[in-house]
């Protein structure tokens, strides 16, 4: 005898929609730093330049650098003022060059080469378009500088930047130069905000980004010089910082700013 085949009972399967699996968010930034030399101001080529007018070639600019560190380590240790500072450190180069002159013939020098480079100090172009827009977006702005603090705060007075920052930190007067993360920090303290909510932008990958970012902060890298050189890994690279403003609204939440908001344009 067959048995009948009894046909399975019919099921039916219902299956859920996927679900969407959640995207982090940016981070959140709502002030930020700002080198000066180099990144606000077109320091080497004014200082360059008056360096050349002072040896009368431009082939010792490496060696000028060098000593001026050495000499610059001194001003943030405690252990030589800026103005006496500049004076050790051109006696010091020139020595190196095998002139040997005595403390008044270098102190007249010096001063001579100091007025001609700040006389011919720039800001470069993109500058006052992005503090412009910086400002406009709500930013809280703190300047960071390894420099003497009261000649940087003469020159962004003179150059008609300095009304755009809440403070100015220097390496001198803290004790504390970049990368150390006391500068940054000091500089978060000042304009009320936490490391994790600030970044901090400048012409050193170095020095700036990767300081700024060993301290917590959000490190961007200004590559002026186009150097092509490759960034860390989670480090933004701009050339220019008319194009720092299309990164903050893309790359990070902003207090007051949406990526549909108008971008500046660059002076000419």
């Amino acid at each position: 005898m067959t048995s009948a085949l009894v046909p399975a009972p019919s099921t039916s399967i219902t299956y859920a929609p996927a679900r969407a699996i959640p995207q982090p968010l940016p981070p959140v930034v709502e002030a930020l730093c700002l080198d000066i030399d180099d990144t606000l101001v077109d320091f080497t080529g004014s200082a360059r330049a008056a360096l050349s007018v002072l040896i009368g070639r431009d082939d010792q600019w490496d060696t000028w650098q060098r000593v001026t560190e050495e000499h610059s380590a001194l001003v943030v240790s405690g252990l030589l003022d800026y103005d006496a500072m500049r004076h050790t450190r051109t006696k010091a180069f020139l020595a190196c060059l095998g002139t040997h002159l005595d403390d008044a013939t270098i102190a007249a020098l010096e001063n001579r080469r100091l007025a001609q480079a700040i006389g011919s100090c720039r800001l470069f172009a993109d500058v006052l378009p992005c503090l412009d827009w910086l400002r406009a977006a709500g930013f809280r702005l703190a300047a960071v500088t390894n420099a003497s603090a009261p000649r940087q705060r003469e020159r962004l007075a003179g150059l008609g930047i300095g009304r755009f920052f809440d403070t100015v930190i220097s390496a001198g007067e803290l004790g504390a130069a970049k990368p150390d993360p006391v500068i940054f920090h000091t500089a978060c303290a000042r304009l009320g905000t936490a490391p994790d909510r600030t970044a901090h932008i400048g012409d050193r990958l170095d020095l700036d980004a990767r300081g700024a970012r060993a301290a917590g902060l959000h490190g961007l890298w200004l590559d002026r010089a186009h150097t092509g050189h490759p960034a860390d890994p989670g480090i933004p690279v701009v050339d220019s910082l008319a194009d720092l403003p299309a990164l903050l609204v893309t790359e990070y939440r902003t207090p007051t700013v949406t990526s549909g908001s108008p971008l500046p344009t660059p002076r000419a």
